[in-house]
C-alpha cells in the first residue's frame, strides 16, 4: 500500500474536501495548493499524477491529530492539571 492509497483512504474515511486538507496541513505550518493535493488522488497512469512523499503524509497525520483532538497542551500546563486532580 502506497502513501497515496493511505491518503485517499483517510480522505474518504473522514469525508475531507480539498479545503479541509489544506486547513489541516496549515495546522502544522505546511502549505500546499489544491492542484498539488489533486495530483495525489489521480490514477497512477495519469500524466499529472504525483507520488505522495513521507513528509506530506507525516504532516497530514500530525495535522489530523490536532484537527480531531485539539492542540497538545504545553508541558507545564499538563503537570498543573495533574496536581489539581490529585488534590481533589
Amino acid at each position: 500500500m502506497t502513501n497515496n492509497d493511505i491518503f485517499k483512504k483517510l480522505r474518504v474515511a473522514h469525508k475531507l474536501r480539498d479545503d479541509d486538507i489544506i486547513k489541516i496541513l496549515a495546522l502544522v505550518d505546511f502549505r500546499i495548493s489544491k492542484s498539488e493535493i489533486n495530483a495525489f488522488f489521480r490514477k497512477e497512469d495519469h500524466p499529472k499524477y504525483m507520488k505522495c512523499g513521507d513528509q506530506i503524509l507525516r504532516n497530514f497525520l500530525n495535522g489530523l491529530i490536532i484537527h480531531l483532538r485539539g492542540p497538545m497542551p504545553k508541558k507545564g500546563d499538563s503537570n498543573k492539571s495533574k496536581q489539581k486532580k490529585s488534590n481533589i
